[in-house]
């Protein structure tokens, strides 16, 4: 008897996380906007009537000033202090601006609010000699920009994040002080009280008594602290279905170069695509600087597509759209672009009587005028299912507009029950009727009188149900329409219709002309 041989298993990433903590972040940011002020400074907010910091420079946290102290008594210490206001908002802007630019060493980040980042480096240290290297590159880039950062490595982005906080490095997990739970202050305090200090004291409790004392809470986060369980990174931007880059020894200073290389990706993504039966509908470019600053380009397209003219056709219509010119700088050291969304596209069958086949024409239009004008100003017409003569049509953007549906056409020998042209919104007249309920026998509109010779109708056309409330009737959330085709004594037609039903829903129902037939 021979054992088969079991089914080779294709290895799984190891994860692996870097935390970048920026512990001066909201001095830093006010150090940028105003340049280094001459004393030492915190930031202050307004709680329960008193003025408390809630951030400090490194100066001032040297003197024995941090987040917690009322300023009163910081003054008292240190009179020279000054005082900015705390802008929490600025501050995770300015965390999602670093958080971008460091996804020139992974699409993984996530910002970690208030003062940290969390990278995902599983697989992606392919141009640093180690994980150490890539760590030390991301705090010197932050260094140089003027951000103070402390890194730590781990297995989960728990860990990392809690070891990066107290300044620690990977392997020194059971040295942090409970505090690295971020637990409530109650539970903190229990544990203090009970004689737990460290990480390294509860690790050595068993599970079941842990939770039956301080909760499930306590123990999930424990064991992502020792990398028993893991939580996934939440990453500023989706992933794309097909990523290509280049990585320059000597950055590109010249936006040509940097164009051409845009087009090398994409047709590089093009292959990719095309083994998969797929083309891109929407492209996302990165262009990262040395000095940190990101430029992004995005495009979309009306159909799934493969062509590379196209893409530089789209490229050059959102470049000299956009607002703020490209600025290369000191140059581009890397350059990104993934496919963010990707339809089935399947080969094109040529015609037998040849000719070139120029079906795609119509959706290349769309991409080109979308890119330039914007992508909410070409629009398409579509079908709604609604009875409700203004909502049985839509006007989305033609880049996300679905299939155009077959339009119900009536014979050619019965009159066209809706008008070729609709009023949006529809236009008040005055009517005189023979009886309050009956069909229109003159009408004003526009200050010129109509006589009525013919009409059809009335068509009634109630409100919704979904938008009545219980126990309402017909038209109570949205009064019923009864609708006319009438044809005047110089025989054009009209569309009119009487809202509200006379004596149940209004007392004097108002008239309006919604269109007009050809």
């Amino acid at each position: 008897m021979t054992n088969k041989p079991s089914a080779s298993r294709k290895p799984q990433r190891q994860r692996r996380a870097l935390a970048l903590f920026l512990p001066y972040l909201p001095a830093e940011r006010i150090i940028k906007a105003h340049g280094p002020p001459d004393h030492p400074f915190a930031l202050i907010e307004k709680i329960r009537g008193a003025m408390v910091i809630m951030a400090a420079d490194r100066q001032a946290v040297t003197l024995g000033l941090g987040p917690g102290m009322k300023l009163a008594d910081a003054r008292a210490r240190v009179p020279e202090l000054l005082a900015f206001d705390h802008e929490p908002l600025a501050d995770a802007e300015l965390l999602s601006r670093l958080a971008e630019a460091c996804e020139r060493y992974t699409p993984m980040v996530a910002a970690a609010p208030p003062y940290a980042l969390v990278l995902d480096i599983g697989g992606a240290t392919h141009f640093y000699e180690s994980e150490t290297a890539l760590a030390q590159d991301a705090e010197d880039r932050l260094d140089a920009a003027g951000y103070r950062s402390l890194w730590a490595l781990a297995g989960t982005a728990d860990a990392a994040l809690a070891l990066a906080r107290h300044g620690l490095k990977e392997g020194a997990e059971a040295q942090l002080p409970v505090s690295a739970l971020s637990m409530d202050a109650k539970t903190h305090q229990a544990l203090e009280r009970a004689g737990l200090y460290h990480i390294g004291d509860l690790a050595e409790r068993p599970r079941a008594n842990l939770a039956a004392r301080f909760g499930m809470e306590l123990t999930l986060r424990l064991d992502r602290i020792l990398g028993r369980e893991d939580r996934p990174i939440d990453p500023l931007r989706r992933i794309g279905n097909v990523v290509t880059e280049r990585r320059f020894a000597e950055p590109l200073t010249h936006i040509d170069a940097a164009l051409a290389c845009l087009s090398e990706l994409f047709a590089e993504a093009a292959e990719r695509l095309n083994e998969r039966g797929q083309g891109a509908r929407m492209v996302r470019m990165m262009l990262f600087r040395c000095d940190g600053d990101v430029a992004r380009l995005g495009l979309e397209t009306g159909a799934p597509t493969r062509d590379v003219a196209l893409f530089q056709r789209l490229l050059r219509e959102r470049i000299e759209s956009l607002n703020d010119a490209l600025n290369p700088g000191f140059g581009y050291d890397l350059i990104r672009l993934s496919i963010v969304a990707s339809e089935p596209l399947a080969p094109q069958q040529l015609r037998l009587e040849g000719g070139e086949d120029r079906s795609g024409d119509e959706n290349a239009l769309v991409s080109q005028l979308s890119t330039r004008m914007g992508r909410d100003r070409v629009q398409k017409f579509a079908v709604a299912d609604s009875h409700i003569p203004e909502q049985g049509l839509l006007a989305l953007p033609a880049l996300n507009a679905p299939p155009p549906a077959p339009w119900k056409i009536p014979p050619s020998d019965d009159p066209p029950l809706r008008p070729l042209h609709m009023f949006d919104p529809p236009q008040r007249v005055q009517v005189i009727a023979e009886v309050p309920d009956g069909p229109p026998y003159r009408f004003t509109w526009r200050r010129k009188s109509h006589q009525v010779i013919r009409y059809e109708g009335p068509e009634r056309i109630a409100s919704e149900w979904w938008q009545r409330k219980d126990g309402q009737q017909p038209g109570k959330g949205g009064l019923t329409r009864d609708y006319y085709r009438v044809e005047d004594i110089r025989g054009r037609r009209y569309w009119l219709f009487r809202h509200g039903l006379y004596g149940t829903e209004t007392a004097g129902p108002d008239w309006y002309v919604h269109g007009l037939f050809a």
